[in-house]
């Protein structure tokens, strides 16, 4: 088990199963990625590139799914959290029922197309 699947399986419920379910839908939407364990948190990577992490926030008690290349996204955009973060913008869940499949699948397969794309839309 690689450090990224340790970090989920240690957490907690309900944050355990939010991850689990996060993770499952990115690896079932975008096969080709990467789970690494960068910065203390889980990270998904399309190559060299990073795609999204995960981070279970428990003073907060959220689980935050955060895009790099948020300035890409379109869909969904009200219910993006960025939160005095410059680049970075993310999907934020309380509870297993709070996440909504389409909305996560939707904003993985914009982010996808811009993967090799600058963090920053100019």
């Amino acid at each position: 088990m690689n450090p990224a699947e340790t970090y989920i399986n240690n957490q907690p419920e309900p944050y355990r199963a939010i991850l689990m379910h996060v993770q499952a839908i990115i690896e079932h939407t975008l096969p080709e990625v990467d789970l690494k364990y960068k910065w203390s948190i889980p990270c998904y990577y399309v190559g060299k590139r990073p795609i999204c992490y995960l981070n279970a926030n428990h003073k907060n008690k959220f689980v935050d799914v955060a895009f790099w290349h948020s300035a890409y996204i379109t869909k969904h955009k009200a219910l993006l959290v960025g939160e005095n973060r410059k680049v970075v913008k993310s999907l934020r869940y309380k509870s297993l029922e709070a996440i909504n499949d389409t909305v996560l699948v939707d904003i993985l397969k914009e982010i996808y197309t811009f993967k090799d794309s600058s963090f920053y839309n100019r």
